[in-house]
């Protein structure tokens, strides 16, 4: 389970304060597939980086489980993320001098895990996303939908249970979109919790929920045509 409480964002821009969420309330629970949708600088992706404890809260609280985020130290916070959260950007963030094996591998080289388990795991995770004949390639000698694959295949190293993905298909074309939102919908049968960050409506509409945002408030929960959950 996700969960919001009460929670706003507000910081200083040109000496204006600027509310980036502004009291924000919501529960996500274990399992769920949330699309989160509204316009741009609406604040999905500050309650993208909350939810993830990449971004502390100006007041209020963001759980993880039982877990308060933003009350922890934050290596415990860190250790906690590495475990349970895994990423995906629409920028993939490979690491270009490295192969796609040698991306998978990072998370787990950072877990300490052994040398010859990383490269069966990050073999196995390539295979799953199609793409065991390019385990060798570099970012560069792959098509942009390839490195989003291969991205993919990473934010899975560590067998994250919340996924949280910003915007994963903005640099795609509707083919290849709806190919990553497939492999998303996988993960999430699997009971991955998934929340995603998207201006694609055809993307939006594949998730369980949709969340919109509207200068920093939500504004609706919706299920199909059912409101849901606002605590």
């Amino acid at each position: 389970m996700l969960k919001m409480e009460n929670v706003t964002k507000a910081y200083k821009h040109r000496g204006q304060t600027v509310t980036a969420l502004d009291n924000a309330t919501v529960t996500i629970p274990r399992g769920d597939f949330v699309s989160v949708v509204g316009p741009s600088g609406s604040g999905k992706s500050t309650l993208l980086l909350m939810l993830g404890g990449m971004l502390s809260p100006s007041q209020g609280r963001v759980l993880l489980e039982d877990d308060s985020l933003y009350d922890m130290h934050p290596n415990q916070r860190a250790q906690l993320r590495r475990q349970k959260v895994g990423f995906v950007f629409q920028t993939f963030n490979l690491v270009p001098y490295l192969s796609a094996l040698e991306n998978v591998q990072i998370p787990l080289f950072l877990a300490k895990m052994d040398e010859l388990s990383q490269a069966e795991r990050a073999t196995a995770l390539l295979e799953r996303v199609g793409l065991g004949d390019r385990i060798h390639h570099k970012p560069g000698e792959l098509s942009v939908g390839q490195q989003q694959r291969v991205a993919l295949a990473r934010m899975l190293a560590n067998d994250p249970a919340v996924i949280l993905a910003d915007e994963p298909t903005g640099n795609l074309d509707p083919e290849t979109s709806q190919q990553i939102i497939g492999f998303l919908e996988e993960f999430n049968g699997e009971g991955r919790t998934i929340v995603m960050v998207t201006h694609d409506p055809r993307a939006a509409k594949r998730a369980k929920r949709l969340l919109r945002l509207q200068a920093g408030t939500i504004t609706s929960h919706e299920d199909g045509n059912k409101a849901f959950w606002a605590a």
